[in-house]
């Protein structure tokens, strides 16, 4: 099959390649994906475009998580066949060679196609929730608000949190309200600290979800805490920060303050469900197509630009440069 793909040639070098694969000697375990659409991870993926994650190689073909119909199947692989529309982890390629394996269910049938995708933003978000100790009335501040922070954000208020937006690109808050944020702070708009404690009556958030990895952004997030709170790093900490780190651990050390921190990284869970383990990425990937398709978690206007695989170079330089252009970005493979 002749196809095109996305390609990180170098850093901040983004081209869309034309390629051939063979799908038709499948090895055991295998299914041939035709995409038909794949959703952009911006933080992994610029970060790797970036040349920062050390674990990513290039030339390479990014992608994150995808929706597509399967053309085959090796002959031992089960509850799958030819025509089946499935959900997966996958690259942003027009054909794919996967294990019909892990992370690998079908699509439900009451969400719009080109939506599906979107649910392992959910889902990641969901690793903050697990790990948290939110519990009804309490102020919960999501620092960062795209895909994954807003998902943040949603299921913190489902869980009963009063809920706290912080982000620089009023496009991300105008979205996050839209989708039932009680309160948006923007830091380059006001003092972020100061307004928080103003909307918590002084006390301070009892959990703040930090959502962009960013190192100084994080260090940041401890001036939103309230005493015994928590701070839960859900974004992937990236790049260098010097800073005094003292007041900071202070947070943590003290009596007074006992801060906990605590990492919320998406795969300190199992893949697939167990008897012995309450929760697991597939388990949180049911609920979240649930909360989807029940109405409980909004999704559709997230999707703010849906492009072809030419317009790849374009659209990751816009989701460098300008914040307030796109929020989530989704390859049409049709």
């Amino acid at each position: 099959m002749k196809g095109k793909k996305v390609v990180f040639t170098a850093p901040w070098k983004v081209e869309t390649q034309a390629y051939e694969l063979d799908g038709g000697d499948l090895q055991a375990g295998c299914a041939f994906i035709k995409k038909l659409y794949s959703l952009i991870s911006t933080g992994t993926e610029l970060a790797c475009l970036s040349g920062m994650e050390t674990w990513y190689r290039m030339p390479g073909t990014p992608g994150y998580c995808c929706v597509g119909e399967i053309l085959r199947t090796a002959d031992d692989v089960t509850g799958f066949k030819a025509g089946d529309i499935v959900y997966y982890y996958g690259n942003h390629s027009e054909f794919e060679i996967t294990q019909a394996a892990g992370i690998f269910m079908k699509a439900p049938p009451d969400i719009e196609l080109k939506y599906v995708p979107i649910a392992r933003m959910a889902t990641v978000a969901m690793t903050a929730l697990r790990t948290s100790q939110i519990t009804l009335g309490d102020y919960v501040a999501v620092v960062g608000q795209g895909l994954v922070g807003n998902f943040a954000a949603q299921l913190a208020k489902l869980q009963g949190g009063r809920v706290i937006g912080v982000d620089v690109a009023p496009m991300r808050l105008e979205k996050s309200k839209a989708c039932g944020l009680e309160y948006a702070v923007n830091p380059n708009e006001c003092d972020a600290a100061a307004r928080i404690m103003e909307i918590t009556e002084g006390a301070g958030a009892t959990t703040v979800i930090e959502a962009t990895g960013w190192p100084e952004v994080v260090c940041g997030a401890f001036k939103y805490v309230g005493k015994r709170g928590e701070v839960i790093l859900l974004g992937s900490p990236r790049g260098e920060y010097q800073t005094d780190m003292t007041a900071i651990l202070n947070k943590s050390h003290l009596a007074s303050n006992d801060i906990a921190v605590k990492g919320a990284h998406e795969w300190k869970f199992p893949i697939n469900k167990d008897p012995f383990v309450k929760f697991s990425i597939e388990r949180n990937t049911e609920i979240a197509f649930d909360y989807m398709s029940a109405g409980k978690l909004k999704y559709k206007d997230l999707i703010t630009n849906v492009i072809k695989p030419d317009e790849a170079a374009e659209y990751y330089n816009k989701l460098r440069t300008d914040r307030n252009s796109c929020l989530g970005v989704l390859f049409d493979w049709y």
